[in-house]
């Protein structure tokens, strides 16, 4: 019998790293581990130089001009707010390369900041929906993380497929929800972080040591379950009614930082309100809540 033709390989990319922080770093250890090339990588400060060097050793480090001039993807990881200046200066400069695919991984934007280019280049947005150490330890995270991809509808074959190759999952978000998206993840990651250590801090004023040790079994079962369940998962004083108990917390809060206080009532504020418009809660009882931390305002 005919040997069966080969298998056409897998098309590879000279891939251009605009911006070597947490995220542009790991994107581009785990595109060059998928098999691309990493031609070229941006560092301007030491911390950045040195995660290039462990993180994509060999890569020269070049000006972003000439990073962006050597790659058929560039891969641009910098601060939402810098994004569309930075692609409009490298217009203003003559420096993209007609046809080029580029791709943004800014969790807040969209397509818009590609505007003035949007005739030239093949424009792409790739967030992943993860927080980043900068470190070897997220290319393990990534096979769990989804990245919420933004295209032109004939690219987005090409997004799902980078994603892919990253061992991760692609999940589209019309242009139109990016700024949603990105204030869910936002709320939920970020405030998250502030929640867990006011939380260990209160603790360690009470002399309880290891904080993280007690709050770790708590803190993963409460967002297990929220994570399956949503409001269903509410337990605790506030979806009781229990309004002396806030009152008494608030009390306690009351001499830490000056943080805490007005987060537990905000939280409070509003772990009432959900719990009343769900039918968690009696009316009178999330009423008898909310005047209680109106009280504790005076």
């Amino acid at each position: 019998m005919p040997a069966p033709p080969p298998v056409p390989a897998r098309p590879t990319l000279k891939v251009g790293v605009v911006g070597a922080g947490r995220v542009g770093a790991v994107l581009g250890a785990a595109l060059r581990s998928a098999g691309h090339e990493v031609v070229a990588v941006s560092a301007v400060s030491e911390e950045s130089r040195e995660r290039a060097d462990v993180l994509l050793p060999g890569v020269p480090v070049l000006p972003v001009p000439e990073v962006v001039q050597s790659a058929q993807l560039v891969l641009l990881a910098v601060p939402d707010d810098a994004l569309a200046d930075l692609v409009a200066g490298l217009h203003a400069t003559d420096t993209w390369v007609a046809g080029q695919l580029v791709a943004h991984t800014s969790g807040r934007h969209g397509l818009a900041p590609f505007a003035p280019v949007a005739d030239r280049l093949l424009p792409m947005a790739i967030h992943p929906a993860m927080t980043f150490t900068g470190t070897s330890l997220d290319l393990h995270r990534l096979t769990e993380c989804c990245f919420g991809i933004t295209t032109p509808e004939a690219l987005r074959p090409v997004a799902e497929a980078l994603v892919v190759e990253m061992g991760s999952e692609a999940v589209w978000v019309p242009e139109e929800a990016r700024g949603r998206y990105h204030a869910a993840l936002a709320h939920g990651s970020n405030h998250l972080v502030t929640l867990v250590a006011q939380a260990m801090e209160i603790l360690r004023s009470a002399g309880i040591e290891p904080a993280d040790h007690v709050l770790r079994p708590l803190l993963q079962a409460s967002l297990d379950n929220a994570l399956s369940s949503g409001d269903g998962a509410l337990t605790g004083p506030v979806a009781r009614g229990d309004a002396g108990t806030v009152a008494a917390h608030l009390s306690e809060l009351s001499s830490l930082s000056e943080d805490i206080g007005p987060a537990y009532r905000a939280q409070a504020r509003a772990t009432a309100l959900r719990a009343s418009r769900t039918g968690r809660l009696r009316k009178d009882a999330a009423q008898t809540i909310l005047t209680t931390l109106d009280e504790e305002t005076r």
